[in-house]
């Protein structure tokens, strides 16, 4: 919407809106995960196409998708930052492998995704060739600002969930459970207002700010601790049912990585939201 051609928004939003195409992110890579510019997929030009070589890793749903947005080095010489170039990656083109990784919850959620001398033809080249790092901010803002705009309703589902099953088990009249609780629900009014906050900025500018990362953090500690608590709460034996709460509490480890890892957010917090000097 922000970036790409008019062929571009007429040939792909109609789809991805239907729900017709799932896309997925050809972000991070073995060694280059928070520290993303770092990354080492190549893009070579080639008349009128690229041919790309490299892997991608933690790449969700890629058994599923129509399309990768694949970000990869086209100027080798450039600062890190610079010399990249984001692409709609044809999840069906030769040369593109993609394996599943089997998490502690048993589910392949996210991929290992190789790329083996594929060409992707120049029209399906999102943004100035070179400014794909611009690109890729503009995906990890709206990402994040829709992730805490999602999540907010959520943890509110499973909060709701969890006073229900303790009021059946006679346990709200326990004051340390009373008061855990008590906090849970303020996090979640705090998360539900502050995706708000965002929601009208977008509708204000257009796109999200550097805000959006706030609601992730907010988020991905909140539901870690929510899980916790709802495990102790109602006993470690949840835990051997292999069922709801045991399923969520083990997914949730991976909140404060998944969609930048927390520590990269306190950053953006820091410098953009706060105006603090950069640490680095």
């Amino acid at each position: 919407m922000q970036w790409g051609t008019e062929e571009q928004q007429q040939r792909f939003l109609a789809p991805i809106l239907s729900g017709e195409e799932l896309w997925c992110q050809g972000f991070s890579e073995p060694e280059a995960g928070s520290d993303l510019a770092s990354l080492k997929t190549r893009a070579v030009r080639d008349g009128d196409e690229w041919v790309v070589t490299g892997q991608k890793v933690w790449t969700s749903i890629a058994q599923f998708s129509r399309r990768c947005m694949l970000v990869a080095r086209t100027d080798p010489e450039s600062v890190k930052h610079r010399g990249l170039t984001y692409f709609a990656l044809d999840m069906r083109s030769p040369g593109v492998t993609v394996r599943p990784l089997r998490q502690i919850t048993g589910e392949p959620e996210f991929n290992e995704l190789f790329l083996e001398e594929v060409r992707i033809p120049d029209a399906d080249v999102v943004g100035p060739v070179g400014g794909g790092w611009k690109v890729a901010l503009t995906t990890l803002a709206n990402e994040r600002s829709g992730l805490g705009f999602y999540n907010q309703v959520e943890m509110r589902q499973k909060l709701d969930r969890l006073i229900a099953e303790l009021r059946v088990s006679n346990q709200l009249s326990d004051p340390l459970i009373r008061a855990e609780l008590a906090e849970l629900h303020v996090r979640t009014e705090i998360l539900r207002l502050t995706a708000y906050r965002v929601l009208a900025s977008i509708e204000k500018y257009g796109q999200p700010g550097p805000e959006g990362s706030l609601t992730k953090w907010m988020w991905s500690e909140t539901n870690q601790r929510l899980m916790q608590f709802a495990t102790e709460a109602l006993g470690l034996a949840t835990l051997a049912k292999s069922d709801f709460w045991s399923y969520e509490l083990l997914r949730s480890r991976g909140n404060t990585i998944e969609g930048g890892t927390t520590e990269i957010l306190k950053n953006i917090v820091a410098e953009r939201v706060l105006g603090l000097p950069k640490g680095r």
